[in-house]
């Protein structure tokens, strides 16, 4: 290669490592407008906003929420959700309560996935706090009741009166815990 072949070639990796650097930059604002349109990720925000819109609670209207769990495996963990279903109010905030068992007889990270059914509505569904947040550590036998507190939006479509709410509750590989464990991530609870 010649001198200039050279320095077209350092130039072009030099402007790949800025774009690089500022496509990292750029993910913070994309993570809250996509948080802002969802309605997941800024927890304290929403809590804040329940707080504050404690007038938008729509005590006329019924949803009916039903809570059910899954297991990937059978026979590593005990994980049911501690009332089936809940009647709320939109605009209300309210906690239910998910029992997790480990059985696994080791000590070993899991972490929770959530969906909501209709899928549709899950812009009007927000969870202020939620055991899916994180990953969860749990010792050999462990077994712990993990809350999830979450509002019904009162501008969820009248026509809407009955949602599902289900977590899958996965093993987390042992080097995605290593690693969480030396970022700090991984949660005792």
């Amino acid at each position: 290669m010649s001198a200039g072949q050279h320095r077209n070639l350092v130039l072009k990796l030099l402007v790949f490592v800025a774009g690089s650097f500022a496509f990292g930059f750029a993910l913070v604002p994309l993570y809250d407008v996509l948080c802002s349109i969802t309605g997941l990720g800024n927890q304290k925000s929403l809590t804040r906003a329940v707080a504050a819109d404690r007038d938008a609670e729509d005590s006329s209207r019924v949803v009916t929420i039903d809570f059910m769990t899954n297991l990937p495996t059978i026979g590593n963990w005990e994980f049911h959700p501690v009332i089936q279903s809940l009647k709320v109010h939109p605009g209300k905030l309210y906690e239910a309560d998910f029992f997790a068992h480990n059985l696994t007889g080791h000590d070993v990270t899991a972490q929770a996935v959530p969906d909501i059914v209709p899928s549709k509505i899950a812009a009007w569904f927000h969870k202020t706090e939620c055991f899916c947040f994180s990953p969860q550590f749990f010792k050999r036998d462990e077994q712990r009741v993990m809350p999830v507190r979450f509002f019904v939006d009162p501008q969820l479509p009248g026509y809407i009166d009955h949602l599902t709410l289900a977590y899958t509750f996965y093993d987390v590989p042992q080097s995605n815990v290593k690693s969480n464990a030396a970022t700090g991530t991984a949660s005792k609870g």
